[in-house]
C-alpha cells in the first residue's frame, strides 16, 4: 500500500499549467511589451510576428513539454492499480481509447466556447457563453459521486454533449463557421493523442523499459525519413483518417511523454516502500542538488536563447558532473531515487544538446528533436527540485496552491478563459486592471493577478473535491 503522497508529480503539472496561465496573459505588443525572453523565442518582440528561422527556448517554451512529461509520470499510478484491481489489459486498452476521445471532446467544445474565439472584441454575449461553456464541460466531466446512478450520469453526459453541439452549430465565429472538427484547442488535442498511444505503449511495456525506449528508436526513424518521396514511413506519417483529430506528427510528443513514464516508474517503486525513513545523508547535499536542478534550468534557457553554446555545454557538463558525483555515495532511498532520476535526466538533456545543431537549432515551432529530448531532460531536473521540497524538506504547504491545481489539472486549464475571464468582463474589472497596461513590468503584474484568480478557483474546488476527469 503506497503510503507517501505525490506531491512533486501534481505540483509539477500545477507549475506547468499555471505557467501556461501566465504566458498567455502578460501582454503583447504596446508599451507593455516584455524583453524577448519572456515569450515564446519564434515570437521575437516588437513585431510578436512568428518566425520560424529564430533558434532557442524561454521559458514560457518548457510550460507545454513540462505538462506533457507530467502526464507521463501518471500512467504508472492511475495504470498500475488498475491492474491490481484485476482489470483486465483489453479493457485498460479501450479506457484509454475512451479517454482519447473525451479528451478530444474538451479540445472541440473548450475551443468552441472560448470568447476570443467567437469574436475579436468579445462582448456580453460572448463572455456568456465563455461561462456556458465552463457549465457545459462540468457537466460532461465532473467526477460524480458514487451514490448517483452511473446509468443518470451517461444521460447527463450525452444530453449535455449533444446540446453543446447544436449551440455551437448555431453560433458565428471569427472565421464566420459554426461546429468544425478543425476548431479545437490544440494543446489539448495533442494531449489526447499522446495520452492514448503513451497510456497503451506503457500498459505493454510496463516491465521491459527496453522495448519502450526502442518504440522511440523507431519514432525517430519515421521522423527522418517520412520527407523521403515513396516511403513507407511517409505514408504511414500522412495517413490520417480524419485530420483534424489526429496526425501521426503529435505522436513525436512521445519523446517527452516517455520519459515522463520512466519518471513515474522510479516514483512509484519508491512510493510502495512501505516505511519512512531516517536519512543519514548530509542534509546539506539537499540543498546542493535543489539549487543545482534550478541552475541547471536557468542554465539551458540562458544558454539557448542567447545562443551561447560552448558556454552551455561546458557549463552543463561541469554542473551534471557535480550532481553525479554528489549523488553517487546517496545512503537513503530518496537520495537513491533522485541518483536515479538525475541520471535519467542527465541522459535526455545531453542527448538532446548533442542534436541541438540539427534541424537549425532548438525550436519549439516546428519542434526539434533537440526540443524533445532537452525539454525531457529538464523535466528531470524540475520534478526533483519540487520532490526535495515536498518528500525531503516536507513543506508541500508552500506550494500547495501549485499542487493543488496540479490535482485538478482539466478545471485549472480552463478556469482562466471561460471563468476568470468571463467574470472580469461582465463586472467590469477588467478594465481597471487594463490601466495597468502601461509599462513592461505593471502589465505582467496584470497577468499575474490574472494567473492568481485561476489558480485561486481550480484551488477552491479542489478544496471542495470537486473533480474534472476525462
Amino acid at each position: 500500500m503506497i503510503t507517501k503522497r505525490a506531491d512533486a508529480l501534481d505540483a509539477l503539472r500545477g507549475f506547468a499549467i499555471i505557467t501556461m496561465i501566465l504566458s498567455g496573459s502578460i501582454p503583447f505588443g504596446g508599451p507593455a511589451a516584455l524583453p524577448g525572453w519572456m515569450y515564446h523565442a519564434q515570437l521575437p518582440p516588437p513585431e510578436f510576428v512568428f518566425n520560424p528561422k529564430v533558434p532557442g527556448i524561454t521559458w514560457v517554451d518548457l510550460v507545454f513539454p513540462f505538462f506533457l512529461f507530467a502526464m507521463g509520470t501518471a500512467f504508472p499510478f492511475a495504470l498500475r492499480k488498475r491492474i491490481e484491481q484485476g482489470v483486465p489489459y483489453w479493457k485498460l486498452s479501450l479506457q484509454a481509447i475512451q479517454r482519447g476521445f473525451l479528451l478530444v471532446v474538451f479540445a472541440l467544445f473548450l475551443q468552441h466556447s472560448k470568447p476570443y474565439a467567437l469574436s475579436g472584441s468579445p462582448e456580453s454575449f460572448h463572455w456568456l457563453i465563455g461561462l456556458l461553456g465552463f457549465v457545459i464541460l462540468f457537466l460532461i466531466y465532473f467526477r460524480y459521486p458514487k451514490s448517483v446512478n452511473s446509468k443518470v450520469v451517461l444521460a447527463v453526459k450525452i444530453i449535455t454533449g449533444i446540446g453543446a453541439v447544436v449551440l455551437f452549430s448555431q453560433l458565428t465565429y471569427t472565421n464566420g463557421s459554426g461546429f468544425l472538427l478543425s476548431r479545437s484547442d490544440i494543446i489539448i488535442l495533442v494531449l489526447a493523442n499522446v495520452a492514448l498511444f503513451g497510456s497503451i505503449i506503457w500498459l505493454f511495456t510496463k516491465d521491459n523499459l527496453l522495448i519502450r525506449l526502442s518504440i522511440l528508436a523507431f519514432l525517430l526513424a519515421f521522423r527522418i525519413t517520412h520527407n523521403i518521396e515513396g516511403s513507407w514511413t511517409g505514408f504511414i506519417w500522412n495517413l490520417t483518417p480524419v485530420p483534424e483529430i489526429y496526425k501521426f506528427y503529435f505522436l513525436q510528443y512521445l519523446f517527452i511523454v516517455i520519459p515522463g513514464t520512466i519518471a513515474g516508474d522510479l516514483f512509484y517503486k519508491w512510493m510502495k516502500s512501505s516505511t519512512e525513513e531516517i536519512s543519514s545523508d548530509n542534509k546539506a547535499n539537499y540543498v546542493y542538488l535543489f539549487l543545482l536542478c534550478i541552475g541547471i534550468i536557468v542554465l539551458n534557457l540562458f544558454g539557448l536563447y542567447s545562443r551561447q553554446l560552448t558556454l552551455n555545454t561546458i557549463g552543463n557538463i561541469v554542473l551534471l558532473s557535480v550532481g553525479i558525483l554528489l549523488l553517487n555515495n546517496s545512503k537513503s532511498q530518496l537520495l537513491d531515487l533522485y541518483r536515479k532520476l538525475f541520471n535519467w535526466g542527465t541522459f535526455w538533456l545531453l542527448l538532446g544538446l548533442a542534436f541541438e545543431s540539427f534541424e537549425g537549432g532548438i525550436k519549439k515551432d516546428q519542434s526539434t528533436l533537440s526540443y524533445y529530448l532537452v525539454t525531457s531532460g529538464l523535466a528531470f531536473m524540475a520534478l526533483i527540485a519540487f520532490s526535495i521540497i515536498s518528500d525531503h524538506w516536507k513543506k508541500s504547504r508552500y506550494i500547495n496552491l501549485i499542487i493543488e491545481n496540479g490535482q485538478n489539472p482539466m478545471i485549472a486549464y480552463i478556469a482562466g478563459s471561460n471563468f476568470v475571464m468571463p467574470i472580469l468582463a461582465l463586472t467590469g474589472l477588467s478594465t481597471l486592471l487594463n490601466y495597468l497596461l502601461i509599462n513592461p513590468w505593471l502589465g505582467f503584474l496584470k497577468g499575474l493577478i490574472f494567473t492568481l484568480l485561476a489558480a485561486l478557483v481550480t484551488s477552491f474546488f479542489t478544496k471542495k473535491k470537486i473533480f474534472w476527469r476525462s
